[in-house]
């Protein structure tokens, strides 16, 4: 497995997890919402995996920036993941 392979998926999870199990309200379509995210991961985490042979560390660098940006910047302005999580420990 690719060093950038870790945290593609951890950003996929936070994605799914903030988008269906922290969501205020129950998602209209899971399903759909799950085969997206999952699609999505698996496909970026093959196109880095690539990048990484030719890049090396800066596919990885890569990685763990989208990883942060997942965690702490808003998608079509909910709350990011860092939010919902500090607002269920507050």
């Amino acid at each position: 497995m690719a060093r950038s392979t870790g945290p593609l998926l951890a950003a996929g999870a936070i994605t799914w997890a903030n988008q269906t199990i922290l969501e205020d309200k129950n998602p209209t379509d899971l399903l759909t919402t799950t085969t997206t995210i999952g699609v999505a991961t698996g496909v970026l985490a093959g196109i880095f995996y690539g990048f990484e042979k030719l890049t090396g560390d800066f596919a990885v660098g890569l990685a763990w920036v989208a990883l942060m940006t997942t965690v702490m910047v808003r998608y079509k302005d909910k709350p990011t993941p860092l939010e919902r999580v500090l607002d269920l420990v507050a």
